[in-house]
């Protein structure tokens, strides 16, 4: 939900895996799925662990305890989050990154991404770091986006959001 404070959190290392674990990636992918994302990551359905799971067409996955070990270059996108439908902002972020992680197995990961998949990997492991996509925008840009959260949340009959504190997807 937005203003949770989960999104706020570094989430803790995932020490084991068992059944319930794979049954929580499951429904996350369900979940990303159903709302078109292409990934989700586990503060955003309020599970204070790290790891997430992604699905960009040429690959899909569940990452634990992911950490990025180099990045190159410079990419502008427009990025936009599940939470926050509609909206979108170019961000600058590095256009080569290397992950290292573990899979639902226990086997190492390590992948080579550019451009949307090394943006995707990057935006969810912000998710497990307790950053927003709101935190990387210039401060006009991040007002706007407020103030279309604020305008939604009383459409739709909610308190408005307060602070940073958004659920971004």
């Amino acid at each position: 939900m937005i203003g949770d404070p989960v999104l706020r959190t570094r989430a803790n290392e995932v020490t084991e895996v068992d059944g319930a674990l794979v049954r929580l990636t499951d429904d996350m992918f369900t979940t990303m799925y159903d709302a078109a994302g292409i990934g989700l990551a586990a503060p955003q359905v309020g599970v204070r662990q790290r790891f997430f799971v992604y699905d960009h067409g040429d690959a899909a996955g569940v990452i634990l305890n992911p950490r990025i070990v180099e990045s190159d270059g410079e990419w502008a996108f427009d990025e936009g989050c599940l939470s926050i439908p509609d909206l979108s902002f170019e961000i600058v972020r590095p256009k080569e990154i290397h992950l290292v992680g573990i899979d639902l197995d226990g086997n190492e990961v390590s992948i080579e991404a550019d451009e949307l998949e090394a943006r995707l990997f990057q935006h969810e492991l912000d998710h497990l770091d307790g950053v927003l996509l709101v935190d990387h925008l210039e401060e006009d840009q991040e007002r706007e986006a407020k103030r279309v959260l604020r305008e939604r949340a009383l459409a739709a009959g909610m308190a408005a959001p307060s602070g940073g504190g958004l659920r971004l997807t």
